[in-house]
């Protein structure tokens, strides 16, 4: 694909010399490969009739995502926070901005975001549309701390960024809402769908019998009860994408979707993760208070805490949680190791080279 793009590139530069040629040049279709247990359990994905997806907006995506020109001293890109060989989320608690400070939220890993049908994005669901989402990052004092103005100016002064523009939108002027859509077009290929449990689901491999215990820990609402907000076989995305209070505190400080809708009934609600890539995206929660899966496991086993808007789902709060033996805490954890997509984080379509 890289060749055929550079080809691309070449092609219309050449005929850039001729206006007329160059307002027939059209933008390629991207087609995404959507796996195949996605097309058989999902409905399309969510693509922007205002954005679709082309081989030179990706391309430009994702030269973007990786571009430091983006932060404001240059030092920093969203890649920064969002590692790929970290399923595209941070390995520290909180991510570093480029002057130091720190948020008071863990990074999302990043992927199968084409399939949030809500577009609800971040923790709290404070951004419409992943085009919404890309914009705050780059202009939040504690993160990328840049203006947009400034931002777009050092691209359209690179020597290259004007033509990939051109290539993507028809346009060489260079702002923030072309700088979004192209992000927004790469985030939209982030597709993960080849775990160990996703080969199992295909009948490729199969499991340990650790493993399938484990899975049916998950899905038993008298043990585990895990799939009301994540999931199973039947939901490759291994979540509901939908907001809920887990049980982590009884004073709620941080509220959450109840600091977006204003109803109390909202405080303390976070959006449900996908459980795919554990391995990889440690530490977990909205604050990323747990380094491991064993205080995970052991926060719902018996370390629920109730509150005014705990999620009735959390229905054995009373008791401390579901009290799982030590077998099945293993065992669940095993399971969940099997959705980890190697082949996703090693991916080069997604890798800065």
């Amino acid at each position: 694909m890289l060749k055929k793009l550079l080809f691309t590139i070449s092609l219309f530069l050449f005929i850039n010399c001729s206006s007329k040629e160059e307002e027939l040049y059209l933008p390629i279709t991207y087609n995404l490969e959507i796996p195949s247990l996605f097309s058989q359990k999902l409905i399309a994905p969510v693509i922007p009739a205002n954005n679709p997806l082309t081989q030179e907006g990706v391309a430009l995506g994702k030269k973007l995502f990786f571009e430091k020109l983006l932060s404001g001293d240059n030092s920093q890109s969203c890649a920064s926070c969002h590692n790929p060989q970290n399923a595209f989320s941070d390995t520290n608690q909180f991510s570093n901005g480029i002057d130091g400070k720190k948020g008071i939220r863990n990074a999302m890993p990043l992927f199968n975001l084409a399939w949030n049908f809500d577009e609800l994005f971040n923790w709290d669901g404070s951004e419409f549309s992943l085009e919404n989402q890309a914009f705050e990052p780059i202009r939040n004092p504690i993160e990328m701390h840049a203006t947009w103005k400034n931002v777009a100016k050092k691209l359209q002064n690179h020597p290259e960024y004007p033509t990939l523009f051109k290539l993507a939108f028809g346009t060489s002027t260079i702002d923030s809402v072309l700088i979004t859509k192209a992000i927004a077009q790469f985030e939209r290929t982030l597709i993960s769908g080849n775990s160990k449990f996703d080969r199992f689901l295909r009948g490729e491999t199969s499991l340990t019998p650790e493993e399938e215990n484990g899975f049916n820990v998950f899905i038993d609402e008298a043990k585990g009860d895990c799939f009301h907000c994540h999931g199973s076989n039947n939901n490759p995305l291994w979540t509901d994408n939908q907001f809920h209070n887990n049980g982590l505190d009884t004073n709620i400080s941080d509220l959450g979707l109840g600091a977006k809708t204003g109803d109390p009934a909202d405080n303390g609600k976070f959006k449900s993760p996908s459980i795919r890539n554990l391995a990889f995206t440690a530490p977990y929660m909205h604050d990323g208070r747990f380094a491991t899966l064993e205080e995970v496991i052991n926060h719902y086993s018996e370390g629920l805490k109730p509150s005014i808007t705990i999620d009735p789902l959390m229905k054995k709060v009373q008791q401390g949680g579901v009290q799982l033996t030590s077998k099945e805490k293993a065992d669940l954890k095993a399971f969940l190791l099997t959705l980890s997509d190697f082949e996703f984080i090693n991916n080069p379509d997604f890798r800065n080279r």
